[in-house]
């Protein structure tokens, strides 16, 4: 059996009095698409954190294709082949489109004509080329969304963290971030913090639920959505019906 690309034993930080995440066991495959729930308050964002090194666990270990990363700083991490996009665009307002994701690409390429490709090829694949001289702060919600998406894959990563990308998109902005995310699924690992249960059908064959800091379960979208335990506290009965 193949190692993981990423793995998590026993992990756990404790801020004060308060275990935000506890004995979190977690396994990703290469290549493998995989959402977290939970209700808010539930660790996932710590989790992530401590995934990319923005906070050092209290506890356990996090290991990417092997190799233990618990103490590793947030710099040596994105080195390393995982890189993360947030909530709250993580952008320039005032430089272009092309110019946000060119910082991106010429610390990978060095080279200028060749990093100049690679802002091409990336403005197609994420649908602003016709932005691309547009001040991102001019942009409407979803499309910085997608500028910001471009600068992580611009680093070239093999694990891509997604905090709640879809959040505040128009439904047709959502159609189009669950395409892109199923299109770079076919060459990279993904990990996608969400609350909008209609995104996650269209990308998730699995889904791991986060409470109290904790899994509660791992399972497939179909069963999550029948499961009573994860409707109660988190779905819903509605939105589960």
């Amino acid at each position: 059996m193949a190692a993981p690309l990423l793995e998590t034993r026993s992990l756990g930080i404790r801020f004060g009095g308060v275990q935000a995440v506890r004995d979190v066991n977690f396994s990703l495959a290469e290549g493998e698409l995989r959402c977290l729930i939970g209700p808010n308050g539930a660790g996932k964002s710590t989790f992530f954190k401590l995934i990319t090194g923005q906070l050092q666990p209290s506890q356990g270990q996090v290991l990417f294709r092997g190799r233990d990363v618990s103490a590793a700083a947030a710099h040596e991490i994105a080195r390393l082949g995982i890189g993360i996009k947030t909530q709250v665009p993580s952008v320039f307002d005032g430089l272009s489109v092309r110019e946000n994701i060119w910082l991106a690409a010429i610390r990978l390429h060095r080279r200028r004509r060749a990093a100049a490709a690679a802002v091409d090829e990336m403005l197609a694949r994420v649908g602003l080329a016709a932005l691309a001289d547009r001040p991102v702060g001019q942009l409407a919600h979803g499309q910085r969304q997608w500028v910001e998406l471009g600068i992580v894959l611009s680093t070239d990563p093999q694990l891509i963290l997604l905090d709640e990308p879809a959040a505040g998109m128009t439904h047709e902005e959502v159609l189009r971030t669950a395409e892109l995310v199923r299109e770079i699924n076919r060459d990279k690992a993904l990990i996608v913090v969400e609350h909008d249960m209609q995104f996650i059908r269209m990308i998730a064959s699995r889904v791991t639920v986060f409470n109290q800091g904790a899994v509660l379960v791992e399972d497939t979208i179909a069963n999550i959505l029948r499961n009573p335990v994860v409707r109660d506290i988190y779905l819903g009965k509605q939105a589960a019906a």
